[in-house]
């Protein structure tokens, strides 16, 4: 499966500098239609697992699905999750190869998946800046399925905000120090009955 097929030769992100961090937003990174092929595929071929999470000393299911592939040896551990990595598919591996072509610096190990299983699925604020993420983390988002509302707010200035509206086959790339100085969620929106699929490409540094 070529990526490259059907999509159009102009192929630029948007390039959004904020405050102590960059996000670059790409909405026709992959044509709705090999969007459409690789959600069926990942829906029913992605080994998917309901993880929990302790709170306040009580047990929760993880309100999506996840799954954690990658290279042999690059485990990775947040809010108490471990994973361990599946062997990447050959569908997986042909879309990495795709992003790192727009980013010559990148050499993504791993990627984590979540399937989104209707609007009550979410996840929370947060930050991926564990410790195995290293310094000023690379994170490639690509989203398939539904569209889904992507919000990021700064840590510290209430007025830095930024939102997005992620449609399949849309790219994020978040870059510089966003990690360690922002928060990102996907919010619960009831209306939405879909399924959506997000991969977040990753690199483990230890």
């Amino acid at each position: 499966m070529d990526l490259f097929n059907q999509i159009p030769k102009k192929r630029e992100f948007e390039k959004i500098t904020l405050k102590d961090g960059e996000v670059w937003f790409m909405e026709n990174f992959m044509p709705l239609d090999k969007a459409n092929m690789y959600f069926k595929k990942f829906t029913e071929n992605i080994k998917w697992r309901q993880e929990e999470i302790k709170m306040y000393g009580k047990t929760y299911p993880v309100p999506r699905k996840t799954a954690w592939y990658g290279y042999e040896g690059f485990n990775y551990k947040y809010s108490g999750i471990f994973c361990n990595p599946e062997p990447w598919t050959k569908e997986l591996l042909g879309i990495k190869k795709v992003i790192e072509s727009f980013l010559p610096d990148s050499d993504f190990n791993s990627v984590l998946l979540n399937l989104y299983r209707d609007g009550n699925d979410k996840v929370s604020w947060h930050a991926d800046d564990e410790k195995g993420l290293g310094i000023n983390p690379l994170i490639a988002s690509v989203s398939l399925g539904a569209i889904r509302r992507f919000d990021l707010k700064h840590k510290e200035d209430p007025n830095q905000k930024l939102q997005l509206e992620l449609k399949p086959g849309s790219l994020v790339i978040m870059k510089g120090a966003l990690q360690h100085n922002w928060l990102h969620q996907i919010p619960v929106q009831k209306k939405i009955s879909d399924s959506r699929i997000n991969l977040t490409f990753r690199t483990i540094v230890s």
